[in-house]
């Protein structure tokens, strides 16, 4: 199984929660996708479980959103391949907290 080193940013609520720094150095197994991706440093950080998908149905929360590449990903199925970029380690794969209000 190839594994390759991603670069993650998480917003500051998560990097609080998981008393990590802004960027973390992720090894993910082939093929790198959001899954692979979110279960990797659900691993690493198991303090993140459910704050970042649900608990049951491992859906994104809706307060979060998924970037690359400048590209909302937020809404590509689970299991698409990220971009090249992002597995390469060139391009982070970055979880944003989203803000509501009026």
């Amino acid at each position: 199984m190839e594994i390759e080193t991603i670069r993650v940013i998480l917003p500051f609520h998560l990097r609080t929660l998981a008393h990590a720094g802004s960027e973390i150095a992720l090894e993910v197994p082939q093929p790198v996708t959001q899954r692979s991706v979110l279960d990797a440093l659900e691993e690493r950080y198991p303090m993140l479980r459910g704050a970042i998908r649900d608990h049951g149905t491992l859906q994104r929360r809706a307060f979060l959103r998924f970037f690359a590449c400048e590209e909302d990903l937020s809404h590509e199925p689970p299991d698409a391949p990220l971009p090249e970029a992002v597995v390469s380690g060139k391009e982070p794969f970055i979880i944003i907290g989203a803000i509501a209000g009026g």
